[in-house]
């Protein structure tokens, strides 16, 4: 890792999702999208950096010197202890990534995210919104606050670390919000599981005082850039174009291929210095997805190996849970990039899908994404760049744009295969994935092999 330090030196590598089809199908993930040209809002491509959305960043952390007084007060007040997921998600509320957002919803902003997919503000503009973002309690824990106008949030080991203030209690309708946001009730959805079903029956929405900036003690607090943070870079750069790009899976060549040659037509189009923001997801995944840490080191030797140019390239994380919610996500995974400068975003198949829960066969549409965000409320600003397929061309041994003259030519490796290949310690065709970001995921799969006793080990950090 210590050849890295001198790119990092250069390239903040901050926070994913895959232009691929579902893991846990066995589909293309060799196949990516690539942009024809950008879809133009109102015929006009803007430069530099874009504004946030409602005008300025809302940042939610308490000033250094109140952070002692507001600790204290904290102490005197009900208390509700947070998941992990809700601390993912005041870190979200904290740093303005859901700008113009104040904190968690009343019942007002829950009810037009969840049935309009937007937030209109005092002045009659729309923002997109697309999640809700909320937080869950319980009967206990609604008579344990009481008529307080107040609550401190804790962690799981019990320390304060935001305050919630105006608070406002209202039913949790777990159903319509699962429909809504989904698009089914069916069982099994990952999120749903995780964050919803065992949740309490009350939402509680109010006002954020963050007490300090949100550390998770990973390794990996370096790379979360805030969107101010992303800001600063961007402009000390020089970006008068930033194209985001997210994932949650390895970087493979296709999508390098993708990246690389987005960045030459944003220079056909007359930019002088396009940016990408390379910004892999580090919320909450489901059980399959490939670790944050692993994922992180990975993009590492992309980076190392130059299939990236660092100069051109931020990477960082996101901090948002993952919900697996297809058009519904993809627009807030577009609407949080606008607040850290972005003014394109690459959206290719089936963005923020996967493999129904129930049933074999895909959970959404897989160009629904891309036509729902060209078409979005609050979205009018952002630039989308749709795409065209390009895959394992075995004549030139790389990925390339897929010809559909000559298809016998081309190779789409599934994920199950990729799995498979990792799995057993086999490399993939060259030109498919840089090799040191190859064998990040042959040691990640090695890492859970079963023990003697035939259990599977806990995923080990990378």
């Amino acid at each position: 890792m210590a050849s890295m330090a001198a790119v990092l030196n250069k390239t903040p590598f901050l926070s994913q999702q895959p232009l691929t089809k579902s893991p846990n199908l066995d589909l293309p993930i060799a196949a990516v999208s690539f942009p024809s040209k950008p879809r133009r809002r109102r015929g006009v491509v803007r430069s530099g950096l874009i504004a946030p959305d409602g005008g300025k960043l809302v940042e939610l952390i308490v000033d250094e010197p109140r952070r002692r007084e507001k600790k204290h007060e904290a102490t005197e007040l009900p208390r509700v202890e947070l998941t992990a997921i809700d601390m993912q998600w005041m870190h979200v509320l904290s740093e303005g990534w859901a700008s113009p957002l104040g904190g968690f919803m009343r019942e007002s902003e829950f009810l037009q995210t969840l049935h309009f997919n937007s937030l209109r503000l005092d002045d009659g503009s729309v923002v997109n919104m697309s999640v809700p973002i909320v937080l869950a309690i319980d009967d206990e824990q609604k008579a344990g606050i009481g008529e307080s106008k107040r609550v401190a949030l804790v962690d799981s080991e019990g320390n304060p670390v935001a305050i919630l203030t105006d608070i406002e209690i209202y039913k949790h309708p777990k159903e319509e919000r699962i429909a809504r946001t989904w698009g089914t009730t069916a069982p099994g959805l990952p999120y749903v599981e995780e964050a919803i079903t065992n949740a309490g029956n009350w939402l509680i929405g109010g006002d954020l005082e963050v007490l300090e900036p949100v550390k998770y003690n990973d390794g990996l607090d370096r790379f979360r850039l805030s969107p101010a943070d992303l800001r600063k870079e961007l402009e000390k750069r020089g970006a008068d174009a930033v194209f985001a790009f997210q994932l949650r899976n390895p970087v493979h060549n296709g999508h390098a291929l993708l990246m690389t040659d987005t960045r030459r037509r944003l220079l056909e189009m007359g930019y002088k210095n396009p940016i990408l923001l390379l910004h892999p997801l580090g919320g909450y995944t489901k059980a399959d997805d490939v670790p944050l840490s692993w994922r992180m080191k990975q993009h590492e030797k992309v980076l190392e190996d130059g299939v990236l140019d660092p100069e051109t390239t931020v990477v960082s994380i996101f901090p948002s849970p993952m919900h697996y919610a297809g058009p519904t996500e993809v627009q807030w995974h577009a609407k949080a990039r606008i607040n850290a400068g972005a003014n394109f975003y690459i959206v290719g198949r089936d963005p923020a899908g996967m493999g129904h829960p129930v049933e074999k066969r895909d959970l959404y549409d897989a160009d629904h994404g891309k036509k729902v965000l060209s078409m979005a409320p609050g979205l009018e600003r952002l630039n989308i760049l749709p795409f065209k397929v390009a895959a394992y061309d075995k004549t030139q041994g790389k990925m390339a744009f897929f010809d559909p003259s000559r298809p016998q030519d081309f190779l789409f490796i599934s994920g199950t295969k990729m799995r498979t290949l990792a799995k057993n310690k086999e490399n993939p065709p060259d030109g498919f994935m840089c090799p040191g970001g190859w064998q990040v995921l042959v040691d990640y799969y090695d890492s859970l092999t079963p023990a003697g006793n035939g259990r599977l080990p806990e995923v080990i950090p990378a």
